[in-house]
């Protein structure tokens, strides 16, 4: 019954959206033609004032009332005025932290249900200076005792979050597992998968120590950086449902022309976004993967960005940095062999595909990008010719990507607002060539052997517990078979310890390789 309460529900979101004009705004031109065509259905039930003036000013409410996850969808589209058009990303900027807050009366309630007599140490706290999808924030100030008092923020999750989210979350399942059965096209793009990691990450969301931890990993990150500012952690008053941070003064980023008011270059600001997102990425591999402009400020100071709202992070391996930085660096050099050879190696692309071939596509995408401004570049045609493109070469989804995918696509909009002129590939290079440059020197190189050594370590730190075990093994055989057998067990310990040592020869050896 659940299953089919989900699929309801989905038919119903997608009722919803058609009517307020969700679909209008997509580039359907550069869509396949399947979608197209779907597209063109749905647009059959617009409202007529939808049809007639092209605003769709009743969708951020309609988004509101569907649920967490359609609210995540829009504010990724309101970023990006390239794609569905300027009118229709100011539509949907109001997603951004600018929805209904949750009564007043219930603020007190929920700081002492969740931080006890700590509670009473915030003071003069402010109506809710922003109200997102899934959590507000109010100002306040900390008074603890013997500390100076300080202004902080506060941010509160929404009462009953939790369910609206699940509720959410079983619509996309049921969604991609219809994908799944009707369209079998969708199976290459893993759905069901995709809104795994989209759930779990949604999840950590829902826990607001995990925002503060994760608030703390990348304050000792990028301690040593310049042009990028987060707030710190008041882990006294922190809970499931409560965060309290420094307060931080900034321009919001999309307001442009206060920013233009305090004297700030918005292409330099535009760069050290784009820059300090590559850098999280590439050098750390953990970085701010919901940087929609509600989300991030400008300080009024040093021209620095300011970002908060740490709920929704990103993580990738080494193994995943490398292909970023190398498919970034391609695309930047005009290697077009590489760019194509690492989605083979990641397994975007199957095996038996053509690299030639692919090489030759991801080369129609790249060469029209150089030497042109992002005011030139039609992001729409861009998407459409990589829906071509991962339909003809067959491409497989990656799950653990698509959050940094989804991120790439934030970032990129709001820079491209910030300086139309943004030349992505020149913007980009410093960060990830010296990042490649330094994986191949010394340095580089040096840091891989420690991580072998440290391997080979801990393997060999285990073999006493492996000799200790064989013991015990033999002893309990003996004991069993009430009669001497120990040439066979010996024989075979030694077996088991001559295989552990080539092994950890070999790694070692693998190891001293690298120097």
């Amino acid at each position: 019954m659940s299953s089919i309460a989900s699929t309801f529900r989905l038919l119903h979101a997608g009722w919803v959206l058609a009517r307020e004009g969700a679909f209008s705004v997509l580039p359907s031109q550069s869509l396949p033609p399947m979608m197209k065509a779907g597209i063109g259905l749905a647009r059959l039930v617009e409202r007529r004032s939808v049809r007639e003036t092209g605003r769709i000013e009743r969708l951020n409410t309609a988004l509101h009332k569907l649920g967490p996850s359609y609210v995540k969808f829009g504010q990724t589209l309101a970023t990006r005025p390239d794609i569905v058009g300027a009118e229709a990303a100011a539509d949907l900027a109001g997603l951004q932290d600018r929805m209904p807050p949750f009564a007043p009366a219930l603020v007190p309630t929920i700081l002492r249900d969740a931080l006890g007599p700590k509670a009473a140490q915030l003071h003069d706290i402010t109506p809710p200076v922003a109200a997102a999808s899934i959590a507000q924030v109010h100002k306040a100030t900390l008074r603890e005792p013997g500390d100076s008092p300080k202004v902080v923020a506060v941010k509160l999750l929404r009462p009953g979050v939790a369910e609206r989210f699940n509720a959410d979350t079983q619509s996309l399942y049921a969604g991609a597992r219809l994908a799944e059965t009707f369209a079998r096209s969708s199976r290459r793009l893993k759905p069901t998968e995709i809104v795994r990691t989209l759930d779990h990450s949604m999840r950590l969301e829902l826990d607001l120590r995990l925002e503060a931890a994760a608030i703390s990993e990348m304050s000792e990150n990028i301690k040593d950086d310049t042009g990028f500012t987060i707030p710190s952690v008041q882990w006294n008053h922190v809970a499931q449902n409560v965060l309290t941070t420094t307060w931080v003064d900034g321009i919001p980023i999309r307001d442009h022309a206060a920013l233009d008011r305090a004297g700030i270059d918005r292409k330099a600001l535009a760069a050290k976004l784009l820059q300090s997102f590559l850098r999280h990425a590439i050098r750390d591999g953990f970085f701010h993967a919901d940087m929609h402009p509600g989300n991030l400020f400008a300080d009024p100071r040093t021209g620095d960005v300011i970002a908060v709202d740490f709920g929704i992070m990103g993580r990738i391996t080494k193994y995943e940095r490398r292909f970023l930085a190398d498919i970034l660096y391609g695309f930047i050099t005009r290697n077009y062999r590489l760019v194509a050879q690492r989605h083979f190696d990641i397994g975007y692309v199957p095996a038996a595909q053509s690299v030639d071939d692919f090489t030759l596509a991801i080369r129609s995408i790249g060469e029209p990008l150089h030497g042109r401004t992002a005011a030139d570049i039609s992001m729409a045609k861009v998407l459409g010719q990589l829906f071509t493109i991962t339909e003809l070469f067959q491409m497989q989804s990656r799950p653990e990507l698509i959050l940094l995918q989804k991120s790439m696509v934030l970032v990129e909009g709001v820079a491209r607002n910030l300086d139309p002129d943004l030349d992505i590939w020149t913007v980009a290079e410093p960060v990830v060539g010296d990042w490649l440059r330094r994986e191949e020197g010394p340095l580089g190189r040096i840091e891989d052997l420690s991580g072998h050594v440290a391997r080979v370590t801990e393997a060999l730190g285990r073999v006493p517990n492996l000799i200790a075990q064989a013991e015990l093994t033999m002893a309990e055989h003996r004991a069993m078979m009430h009669r001497p057998r120990d040439g066979m067990l010996r024989f075979a310990l030694l077996a088991v310890l001559a295989m552990a040592f080539v092994a950890l020869g070999t790694a070692t050896f693998a190891a001293l390789q690298l120097l």
